[in-house]
Parts: structure tokens; C-alpha cells; sequence
């Protein structure tokens, strides 16, 4: 029943993505050309990877709210690292932001699984402090494209096949989520811990481990993140992507993802993050003010909330109506 609802959900938000490029198609009809189609998911493209890694943590019935200050402090960091020694092997530098965004992930999870402390106050104390450390390490000062080396800058930018390596990571993105979360022990207990964690608990799973390993794999993607989207805009800022992390709940919710945990996809959270991409690409194009999106992701989260809540109705009368007639 699970599966039919979630793939329901999907197909209405396929349905209105589709609904929503006709109309922008209306008022401009190079809009839905494969070219810019191609740019919309490549913007989109961080917003994906960062849904998905927020996904995994929801399942779970916990939230990361520290995922923007974990890249805005990776991606400042590779910057400055960058800007202190260009000749660094691409890599290293890679493999450094994956490797420091997982360790913030890792705080998070530590806090929530050995403390004992709501994940909500644990991520808004992190992203605090995540934001102060940028600070504190660039005493508030930018890292521009100039000092930046051009190996750095171009890397995402690269064309594979007609898309930039960007898009092609979001892409190997979801597919290995899809993978994990389809086939694997761990991605099963994903959905477990958050579907039911008393049940969870009985069949031998480690919560609190789960939840952690949930926050350590959103925090690698913050921190890949955070150098792609440094070196795509080569720029780094104490700010860069301030209140993103809205955007990154905001996707999940509105590909389906239940807040109260183990109900989503990873085809969710991708479809729930183009619907937004989408809307950011388009506002400007029909003459609509970009401040309008965050009334419209507002609303947008609010039915999909809402949505989410009368399915969960719906199936609880439905069990109770099996209850009072047995067969």
C-alpha cells in the first residue's frame, strides 16, 4: 500500500511538473527547449543532491537543518586551501570536502545517537556554529574567482556527453541512493527505524547507529556540495547558500517524504527538487518577482503536508474497517 501511494504521489508531481512547463511554455517557448531544460537540471543539480541526503535523514524521523553551513563551510575551507596551494591534485581537494562534511555529519549524529538530544536543536546549534567557524576562518573576508586556480573552477563546469560533470554527479547520485536504499541491509533499516523504531528495535536494529549513519551520509554530500558549488560559482562567502537548507526540506516534502519518518523515494526528493528548480528558472523568465518562490514553496509544502496527513487518515480507517469485518 505503501509503495502504490508513494508511486501515486510521484506520478501527480510528474503530472504537475509537466503541467508547469506547458504553462511557462505559453509565455515562453524557448523555456522548454532540451538546451535550457539541460541548464534547469544543472542548476538543480545541488539542490538534488543535498534532497536526497536530507531524505535519507527524514526517513529516519530526525531533520538536518545544519546541511547549507556544512557546504558553506566545506566549500569556504576548499577555497582557501585552494587559494594556499593551487597545485593540490583535484582529488585531494575532493576528497578533503567529502571527507570534511562527513565528519560535521558524523557531530550531528554522535549528538543525536549518544546524547540523546532532539536532532532539531542539535542542527540549528550546528549551523550556527558552522557559520561562526566560516567567520572565524575567513575573518569575513570572500574568496573570488581571480584567486581561485582554474583547474579548481573548471572541473564541474566540464562537458561529459552534452551535460556538465555537475549534472552527471547529481545523476551517479541517485542512482547509487536508489541502489543503497533498494538493496541494501542499511537502506532497509532506513525505513524501518523511521516506520516503526520500538519494531525496529526488536528485529535487532540499532537505532540511534541508523540515525547516525543517516546524518553522516547527508553531511558527504553537504561537503561535495560544497566544493562543487564553490568552484561552479567561484566565489566563497560566510553566506553562500544562507537558507538553503529550506529549500533542501522543502524538496523532500514536496516528493512525498513524510516528516514523521520511513515514508519516501529517492525519485521523490529528485521530482520535489526540480518542481523548485523548476520554479526558480521560470519565475524570472514570465516577469514574476524571485521573492514570490518562497511564498510558493511555503504553500507548496503546506499541501504537500497536508496531503501527507489525509493519506495517513485514509489508511488508519482502513485498517480499523479490516479490524471490525475480519474475513
Amino acid at each position: 500500500m505503501i509503495k502504490t501511494f508513494l508511486r501515486a504521489r510521484e506520478a501527480i508531481l510528474a503530472g504537475a511538473i509537466l503541467l508547469l512547463l506547458a504553462l511557462i511554455a505559453i509565455r515562453f517557448a524557448g523555456f522548454i527547449a532540451p538546451a535550457n531544460l539541460a541548464n534547469v537540471f544543472n542548476d538543480t543539480a545541488p539542490l538534488i543532491i543535498l534532497a536526497i541526503g536530507q531524505m535519507i535523514v527524514i526517513l529516519t524521523r530526525c531533520i538536518d537543518l545544519s546541511v547549507a553551513a556544512n557546504l558553506a563551510l566545506t566549500g569556504m575551507v576548499v577555497a582557501m586551501m585552494n587559494v594556499a596551494a593551487p597545485g593540490l591534485p583535484l582529488i585531494f581537494t575532493i576528497t578533503v570536502a567529502i571527507g570534511l562534511g562527513t565528519t560535521l555529519g558524523m557531530f550531528n549524529g554522535l549528538m543525536v545517537w549518544k546524547l540523546g538530544i532532539p536532532p532539531i536543536v542539535v542542527t540549528l546549534g550546528t549551523m550556527t556554529i558552522f557559520r561562526g567557524t566560516i567567520f572565524l576562518l575567513s575573518d569575513g573576508k570572500w574568496v573570488n574567482s581571480h584567486e581561485m586556480s582554474a583547474a579548481f573552477k573548471a572541473f564541474p563546469r566540464a562537458m561529459i556527453l552534452g551535460l556538465p560533470v555537475l549534472s552527471w554527479i547529481a545523476i551517479a547520485t541517485i542512482l547509487l541512493f536508489t541502489l543503497i536504499l533498494s538493496r541494501t541491509t542499511l537502506g532497509r533499516a532506513f525505513f524501518a527505524v523511521g516506520g516503526n523504531p520500538h519494531a525496529a528495535v526488536y528485529a535487532g536494529i540499532n537505532v540511534g547507529r541508523t540515525q547516525f549513519w543517516a546524518f553522516t551520509i547527508s553531511g558527504a554530500l553537504a561537503g561535495l556540495t560544497g566544493y562543487l558549488w564553490v568552484a561552479r560559482y567561484a566565489v566563497a562567502y560566510v553566506d553562500i547558500a544562507l537558507g538553503f537548507e529550506l529549500d533542501v526540506v522543502a524538496a523532500c516534502v514536496i516528493g512525498g517524504i513524510a516528516i514523521a519518518g520511513g515514508v519516501g523515494s529517492v525519485g521523490g526528493a529528485v521530482l520535489g527538487a526540480l518542481f523548485l528548480g523548476i520554479i526558480k528558472n521560470a519565475l524570472p523568465v514570465v516577469n514574476i518577482s524571485p521573492f514570490w518562490q518562497l511564498s510558493i514553496s511555503g504553500a507548496a509544502i503546506i499541501i504537500a503536508v497536508a496531503l501527507n496527513a489525509r493519506a495517513a487518515r485514509t489508511k488508519g480507517r482502513i485498517i480499523l474497517k479490516r479490524a471490525e469485518h475480519p474475513a
